[in-house]
C-alpha cells in the first residue's frame, strides 16, 4: 500500500472517529480525549527519553488534571496538586540520595507535559461540561473543522504557489502563501458554521476561525521546534502515514486554550 493511500485511509478513520464521538456521545468523547491525553504525555516523555518513573508520574498527574477539568470536582483538583507537589519534592529527595541525575530536567518535562499537553485535552472536556451552554459539542467540533480546514488550505496553497519560506529554521516546508491560504479556508469554515449554529453571529464565527488558525499555526510550529530540537521527523507512530499523537494534535494544543478563553470571556460578558 502506497504511503498516500495509507495516509488517506488512516486520516479518514481518525477524522471520522473524532466527529462521531463529538456528535454522538459526550461520555465517549471524554474517554477518547482522556486516552489521547495519556498517549500524548507518554509520547512526549518517550521523545525526551524520560525514565519509566517520570513517565508514570506525569501520566497519573495528567489523569488527575483531566478529570478535575472534565468533572469540575474539587477532589480531582486536590489530587492533581498533591501528585504534582509530591513528584517535585520526591525528585529533591532522590537527588539528595544520589538517585536523580537531572532533577531540573525532570521538573521541566513534568510541567511541560501538564501545561502543554494534558491541559488542552482537559479544557476540551471542560467545554463539553459547561452547564450554561447547550450542545457545546458543536463548538468543539467547529474547532477541529477549522483546524483541518487551515491545515488543508495551507498545504494545498503552499504546494501550488508557495515560494516564500515563513520560518525555515523551525519548519522548512511552511510558506507565507500557505499561511494565508490556511487562514482563508479556516475563515470559510467558520462562515459555514454561522449558517447552522447560532451560538455566534457571523463576525463572531470569523473571529473564532481566525483565533483557531492563529494559535493553531503557533501550536504546529511549537511541535515542529520540539521535534527539530530532539532530531526526529515524527513524534511517534500512532497513526500510519501521519506520525504520532502530538503530530495529529499539534495545532490543537494551543488553539484549544485560546478558544476556551474566548468562550469563557463571551459567557461572562453576555
Amino acid at each position: 500500500m502506497s504511503n498516500l493511500i495509507q495516509r488517506t485511509i488512516s486520516g479518514a478513520i481518525f477524522i471520522t472517529v473524532i466527529i462521531a464521538s463529538i456528535v454522538l456521545s459526550y461520555r465517549f468523547t471524554c474517554i477518547l480525549f482522556l486516552m489521547f491525553s495519556i498517549l500524548a504525555v507518554r509520547e512526549y516523555h518517550s521523545l525526551v527519553s524520560s525514565t519509566a518513573w517520570h513517565t508514570a508520574i506525569s501520566i497519573v498527574s495528567s489523569i488527575c488534571l483531566y478529570m478535575s477539568l472534565a468533572t469540575n470536582h474539587y477532589w480531582w483538583s486536590m489530587a492533581f496538586v498533591i501528585v504534582l507537589m509530591a513528584a517535585l519534592m520526591a525528585e529533591v529527595i532522590r537527588a539528595s540520595l544520589g538517585k536523580a541525575s537531572a532533577p531540573v530536567q525532570m521538573w521541566g518535562n513534568l510541567l511541560i507535559s501538564q501545561v502543554m499537553i494534558a491541559l488542552p485535552f482537559g479544557l476540551a472536556a471542560n467545554i463539553l461540561n459547561m452547564e450554561c451552554w447547550e450542545n457545546t459539542r458543536w463548538l468543539l467540533l467547529a474547532l477541529f473543522v477549522c483546524i483541518w480546514a487551515n491545515d488543508t488550505g495551507a498545504y494545498c496553497v503552499g504546494s501550488l504557489i508557495g515560494k516564500h519560506k515563513m520560518i525555515p529554521v523551525v519548519s522548512p516546508g511552511k510558506t507565507w502563501e500557505g499561511l494565508i491560504g490556511g487562514f482563508c479556508t479556516s475563515l470559510i469554515a467558520g462562515g459555514v458554521f454561522s449558517f447552522f449554529i447560532d451560538y455566534y453571529a457571523l463576525w463572531q464565527w470569523l473571529i473564532f476561525a481566525f483565533v483557531v488558525s492563529l494559535f493553531g499555526t503557533f501550536g504546529d510550529l511549537m511541535e515542529s521546534l520540539l521535534k527539530r530540537s530532539i532530531g526526529v521527523k515524527d513524534s511517534g507512530k500512532f497513526l500510519p502515514g501521519h506520525g504520532g499523537v502530538l503530530d495529529r494534535f499539534d495545532s490543537f494544543l494551543l488553539a484549544m486554550p485560546a478558544i476556551w478563553l474566548m468562550i469563557v470571556i463571551s459567557i461572562y460578558c453576555s
